[in-house]
């Protein structure tokens, strides 16, 4: 009996719980689309996680263990998912409907014994899903260093922590805060939208700010005091600066979650000129004169 899950993981059909696990976590980091820009990849990626799904839960394994790719109409899991469109949500209400209820909806002993291979009173018996996604618009400040941000979800109000280096576009999930119902809890997906802010630009892990520089420091040096978002510091700008000259300020950008390690701060110069009519004369016959 062809049992592809199996293959899909790359474990055997004896593997423990744990090498189940184990094998699915080693699978999903390489074919993750944010790590595998292979066009191929977030399709695998699916398998995997529909694979892990059905065989992380005891009655799901048993069901499987019982039928193998019978279930899934003699094709391998494989053949079956991309004959499905390829996608995860489709992918998953056709794995719950096959799932659900122990089985015991097969007809004349084939998991796809008719148009409606699990019977009418197996239908009835699908769990609805409990999921709630929503919008979140969090502060630039916090997408940057991490913090905790308030969301209103079905009239509770309650605080998320929200990891350093967010991106807008990325999705969280918060476990149990869905709709509940018959004892069962759906998770809360938030989709991150990061507020912009005047001051900052972001380039991947780098941060850009513009200071304001006096012409007097521009042109003879000096050191002076910038707010970034987490402390005030102290710039040494060198003789002759000029304008949109950058200085780095190593360590100080986000966090890249992957690498564990912080971008730079770069702060670009903006020279600010005197007005020629707040100048004293003298100065100004001079400088004339000179430049």
């Amino acid at each position: 009996m062809s049992k592809s899950l199996y293959e899909t993981l790359e474990i055997s059909e004896n593997a423990s719980e744990s090498e189940v696990k184990k094998a699915y976590r080693k699978l999903a980091r390489k074919y993750h689309p944010d790590v595998n820009k292979d066009p191929s990849a977030e399709e695998k990626f699916k398998e995997i996680n529909s694979a892990y799904e059905i065989l992380s839960d005891k009655e799901k394994k048993q069901q499987y263990d019982m039928h193998g790719d019978n279930m899934f109409g003699g094709q391998n899991f494989h053949d079956f998912s991309r004959s499905h469109g390829g996608a995860q949500g489709d992918l998953d209400d056709i794995l719950r409907q096959m799932f659900s209820g122990g089985g015991g909806g097969f007809s004349g002993g084939s998991p796809f014994g008719g148009a409606n291979p699990f019977g009418g009173a197996q239908r009835q018996h699908q769990q609805p899903n409990l999921d709630i996604e929503i919008n979140v618009t969090i502060p630039f400040s916090v997408s940057v260093l991490g913090g905790s941000h308030s969301v209103s979800v079905q009239g509770e109000r309650f605080d998320i922590k929200i990891p350093a280096g967010v991106k807008s576009g990325e999705k969280m999930r918060v476990k149990g805060k869905g709709h509940a119902q018959g004892g069962r809890a759906g998770d809360l997906f938030l989709k991150i939208t990061v507020a912009p802010n005047p001051e900052y630009t972001r380039e991947d892990d780098d941060l850009i700010k513009s200071f304001d520089l006096p012409l007097k420091s521009a042109l003879f040096g000096d050191k002076v005091a910038i707010s970034t978002l987490e402390k005030e510091i102290k710039l040494k700008v060198p003789q002759n600066t000029k304008n949109g000259q950058r200085f780095r300020v190593k360590g100080m950008g986000v966090m890249n979650r992957k690498t564990k390690t912080r971008g730079n701060l770069y702060l670009e110069a903006n020279i600010i000129l005197p007005q020629v009519d707040d100048l004293d004369e003298d100065l100004v016959k001079i400088m004339k004169e000179k430049l």
